[in-house]
């Protein structure tokens, strides 16, 4: 019988032990679970926190941007609420920048990154020259490296290397060559046409023809001028808001850096070998004369009320924050490039600077020997080109061009932006987590 219960009681020990170890592992379990679970609350609040503290530093990037576009390349690290967030600023590529910022609280981290680019408008220059009324001259020896557009005369014994469209009623082309085709009211005795000619009934057909020649009834209809006046009136608008300043002078050798948008109530000199460099929208309200060999950077539309004169062997040329962006100069007066001048874009491929006269003079634009670069641009009156020059584009009612003047069109022109905008021409056009 002792034997027996000693059994009993073993076995009651060992039923006991296990179930003490059960209960303790169920316990462990639902203890592990608990911690768990408040480890994920915890975490869920940090990554929280670390989110909008990310979030916090993109903003506070943004802020910084829009009081300074040209802020030089930077890190900085913000403090929100015990949370840091860690952002960057980097330089400006192709008219942006990839801001990140990375919100860290206890090793949990979120990152944001947002595009931050120049806002644009987009022009499309389909000709190398396209001309109103006023006609197109072409000196000895002159070349055009694209398609003609021209709602009145072609004249003058250069050389088009593309198509030519001449529109209107009595409208003809005559002494110049041109490679491609011809599409003419008349096309006279002096031109010689490397490709097919049409001409309208009751124009006159007496030049040279390499391939076919055909008549049409209706005589081509004009086009449009590519930039609006309401898109001219913008650029002009986002020049305004400036902080006034009065007229003043940029003595010789000197260099003087506007910190933002101006407004210059007067006259704006600068002086031999003198450096301007504008870092947000001008404008001058009087005439800008700029001194031979003096450097201007412009990081944002330069609006002249008068006129503007830009020295011989100056330079003037878009920052680099422009990327692969285009810039504008417009005047309400005439507009005179001296000897040799340069005027570029930022150095990336599409980008240029447009010269843009609202002048009705007959000379509202004015190019010197040997000028390079540019977009010449007048609504209302005339350019003259002169010898040796080399422009991209020209756009006007009227078009003179000099002996030996090549007139180069880039393909890049058909589909070309403008950096424009209020508030600074810059927007987020992307923001992620990542």
């Amino acid at each position: 019988m002792n034997y027996k219960n000693n059994q009993k009681g073993y076995v009651v020990l060992i039923v006991t032990f296990f179930i003490l170890i059960i209960m303790l592992s169920v316990a462990l379990t639902m203890s592990s679970l608990i911690l768990y679970e408040q480890k994920i609350a915890t975490n869920v609040v940090k990554s929280t926190q670390s989110y909008y503290a990310a979030e916090s530093g993109i903003e506070d990037a943004l802020l910084i941007l829009k009081r300074n576009p040209q802020l030089s390349p930077t890190s900085y690290t913000l403090n929100v609420n015990g949370t840091t967030a860690s952002v960057t600023i980097p330089t400006i590529i192709g008219g942006a920048r990839t801001i990140t910022s990375q919100g860290n609280n206890n090793s949990v981290v979120k990152n944001i990154q947002t595009v931050y680019s120049i806002d644009s408008q987009g022009v499309s220059f389909h000709y190398g020259a396209q001309v109103g009324e006023g006609g197109l001259t072409m000196g000895s020896n002159s070349e055009i490296r694209g398609n003609v557009f021209a709602d009145g005369n072609i004249s003058g014994s250069g050389n088009i290397t593309g198509n030519v469209i001449i529109s209107g009623n009595g409208h003809s082309i005559d002494d110049t060559d041109v490679e491609g085709d011809v599409l003419a009211y008349s096309c006279l005795s002096s031109t010689n046409v490397g490709g097919n000619l049409t001409y309208v009934t009751g124009g006159l057909h007496t030049c040279a023809v390499d391939g076919s020649t055909s008549l049409q009834f209706n005589e081509v209809a004009e086009q449009g001028l590519p930039i609006t006046q309401n898109q001219i009136d913008d650029w002009k608008a986002e020049t305004a808001s400036g902080t006034p300043k009065s007229a003043y002078t940029i003595g010789s050798n000197a260099t003087v850096t506007e910190d933002s948008s101006v407004v210059i109530t007067g006259n704006m000199s600068l002086g031999n070998n003198a450096t301007w460099n504008l870092m947000g929208f001008t404008k001058v309200i009087g005439n800008l004369t700029i001194g031979s060999n003096a450097r201007v950077n412009i990081s944002g539309t330069l609006y002249v009320t008068g006129a503007i004169g830009f020295g011989s062997n100056s330079i003037t040329q878009l920052s680099n924050s422009y990327g692969s962006q285009s810039g504008v100069i417009l005047s309400d007066g005439i507009i005179t490039v001296n000897n040799n001048s340069i005027l570029r874009g930022s150095g990336q491929a599409g980008s240029y600077i447009l010269i843009l006269s609202t002048s009705s003079s007959s000379s509202a634009i004015g190019v010197g020997n040997n000028a390079t670069g540019a977009i010449f641009y007048t609504n209302n009156g005339g350019v003259r080109i002169n010898s040796n020059a080399i422009v991209r584009e020209v756009t006007g009612y009227k078009v003179s061009l000099g002996s030996n003047v090549i007139l180069k069109y880039e393909t890049g022109l058909a589909n070309i932006f403008f950096y424009s905008g209020p508030g600074g021409g810059w927007k987020v056009t992307n923001w992620l987590e990542q």
